[in-house]
């Protein structure tokens, strides 16, 4: 089974080189890696032909944005399965591939996810919140519950059928598919207990008050829109998150 990875990337010369490490470290090696680049100018698209291998496609075009690109790497890619690997984030360790894999080898499992680490970005070893999901059950996506977006991992099936990215939004076009695919589709998930990726902090929708204000009426429009609650789900959803930054080992 081919597993694609969508890396949509613009500007990253600082880490983008460590998010293509991580995936060429892989003991998994059915990997299909696309690459996604904006139309870099500080560097990012040296590194990506220095690390480019045998696995990497790399494709460099402007894009209306992060959602827009990863829909067209996703558009692109050529596995049964695609997950994500954004710039600034990296594998926790080389098996988790072979661990998503394993979980797919049921045919009634539409999707996996896992756990997420939060790191700082100056010092990745230091974890800043510890995302522990949990077990799956569609009645939590009513009460503000969802798994980290760059843990998931889909059958191609699941975005012909259900859509691509809501790029009308700009910072939570990942919840609204989450809600999309788990909630209306009703799609089959599989949980991984263990941490798959660190991502650093201070990323698109938490990097200003304005940023965060926009997320959270993001947040209430995808609830709304895909009739899984309102206002009470995205206070229970942001209040959830007060554990993640106390329980981080």
């Amino acid at each position: 089974m081919k597993i694609s990875i969508v890396t949509a990337v613009f500007n990253r010369v600082q880490t983008i080189g460590q998010a293509l490490e991580t995936v060429s470290q892989q003991t998994y090696d059915a990997i299909d890696h696309v690459i996604q680049d904006g139309g870099s100018t500080d560097g990012t698209l040296e590194i990506l032909e220095k690390k480019s291998n045998r696995n990497i496609r790399i494709k460099s075009a402007p894009d209306a944005g992060i959602y827009d690109a990863i829909n067209k790497g996703i558009t692109r890619a050529e596995g049964e399965v695609i997950g994500l690997m954004h710039s600034d984030d990296f594998f926790a360790d080389d098996q988790v591939l072979a661990d998503v894999a394993e979980l797919f080898e049921d045919p009634d499992v539409d999707g996996v996810y896992g756990d997420l680490q939060y790191v700082a970005a100056e010092d990745t070893t230091r974890v800043i919140r510890h995302w522990r999901s949990g077990p799956y059950d569609p009645r939590k996506l009513q009460h503000g519950w969802m798994p980290p977006h760059p843990t998931v991992y889909l059958r191609r099936k699941v975005f012909e059928e259900f859509g691509l990215y809501d790029t009308s939004y700009r910072i939570a076009a990942d919840y609204d598919a989450m809600l999309r695919y788990m909630g209306k589709g009703g799609i089959r998930m599989a949980y991984l207990p263990r941490v798959m990726v660190k991502m650093r902090v201070g990323g698109e929708s938490n990097r200003s008050l304005k940023h965060i204000i926009l997320k959270s009426r993001e947040d209430y429009r995808a609830l709304r829109s895909n009739g899984m609650g309102g206002a009470g789900a995205l206070v229970r959803k942001n209040l959830s998150k007060i554990g993640q930054f106390v329980n981080k080992d």
